[in-house]
């Protein structure tokens, strides 16, 4: 069965040979330099980067950076164990053979990469709840987050989902789906070995456009993706919307899965259309995860409006250990102070929820 795809060997490694990640050595364009723990084989036991700023991590600390700043002090570099710009939750480390003590075998690679990089910190991003309570007894902050999430409720089908929401909700979201038809498009999915070469040709135009619509350039290139097309086939699932030109996709998305879950990571449209992103991002993969029986749907960070498509607001983590003491107490209390936030927000979230029996 596939298994969790983001501290594959092949995934981590995309980033570095796309340039997405500068390898160990001198330069570090992109802002992130890999420092990962590896085996005797060089394959990755402790994903570890030097940053030089703090894009594409979606766990926002430029206020502390700025905290720093204004006390004559560097915040950057900094180093992370994360999967960079994912920012999906999951397992963090891969225990050599033979070590059971993960504290005890992380940490002091932790302390003696940041004396030797001079680095203000160690950040652990999206750690599980099995990576979480492995490091209880660390010096670490912990912080949340509160990001949604799709689950499974053993349904049979996309009607049966809809059948478990309030009766207004449920008529939304079939009208959205409507406007699909109405509007001339034509949606297919396919998975693995079955996405045509041509799709993968039309989507990085599509992902690249969200990108510089905003003004900026894509995080990722053509290479990152024809690494993951070779490496991980797999696990990748495409949807492909269609207008006018039948071969010619105007819209795309791009997801990964396991054998529990999928992850929706990747979109891009080339014009505008209405609820278009509804059905690639969350409807697409909602269906695809009750036909594969799959038991959870992570459709990615931030979007208050998926509250009202039926995805829950769950709580998410960071870890953190600042060098200097007197930032790392001032960080604990502003993670405690956080953290009250964070729960009311959720309880609250949790009210928008289109579900007939909560």
């Amino acid at each position: 069965m596939p298994e969790y795809p983001f501290l594959r060997q092949d995934w981590l490694q995309a980033f570095v040979s796309s340039g997405a990640v500068a390898p160990a050595g001198p330069g570090d364009g992109s802002g992130w330099q890999d420092l990962s723990v590896r085996d005797a084989r060089g394959e990755y036991l402790l994903p570890l980067y030097r940053k030089l700023h703090s894009w594409g991590e979606y766990v926002f600390d430029q206020s502390w950076a700025r905290a720093y700043a204004r006390h004559g002090l560097d915040y950057y570099p900094k180093l992370i164990t994360a999967v960079p710009y994912t920012p999906i939750t999951g397992p963090r480390w891969v225990l050599p053979p033979g070590v059971t003590d993960a504290a005890g075998w992380l940490w002091p690679q932790v302390e003696a990469a940041l004396a030797d990089r001079q680095a203000s910190g160690w950040h652990l991003l999206f750690p599980d709840d099995r990576a979480r309570q492995a490091l209880a007894d660390l010096p670490l902050v912990a912080r949340q987050a509160c990001h949604f999430r799709w689950f499974n409720r053993d349904y049979r089908s996309f009607d049966d989902f809809l059948a478990a929401l309030v009766s207004r909700k449920r008529k939304s979201l079939r009208r959205e789906r409507v406007r699909i038809t109405e509007q001339g498009l034509r949606i297919e999915r396919a998975a693995g070995e079955a996405i045509p070469d041509d799709w993968w040709q039309a989507f990085y135009p599509c992902y690249a456009d969200t990108y510089l619509r905003r003004g900026q350039a894509p995080y990722l290139s053509e290479g990152f993706f024809r690494a993951l097309r070779a490496h991980l086939p797999g696990q990748l699932m495409l949807v492909a919307a269609f207008d006018d030109d039948p071969t010619l996709p105007v819209a795309m998305a791009l997801y990964l899965f396991d054998d529990e879950r999928l992850y929706g990571r990747y979109w891009g449209a080339l014009r505008d259309y209405d609820a278009l992103h509804f059905e690639l991002c969350y409807y697409q993969g909602i269906e695809f995860s009750i036909e594969r029986g799959l038991q959870e749907f992570d459709p990615g960070v931030q979007g208050e409006h998926k509250l009202l498509r039926g995805f829950e607001p769950v709580i998410t983590w960071s870890l953190h250990h600042l060098v200097e003491p007197a930032f790392q107490r001032a960080v604990a209390e502003f993670c405690r102070e956080e953290a009250v936030a964070v729960a009311a927000y959720q309880a609250e979230a949790r009210t928008l929820l289109p579900f007939r029996h909560p």
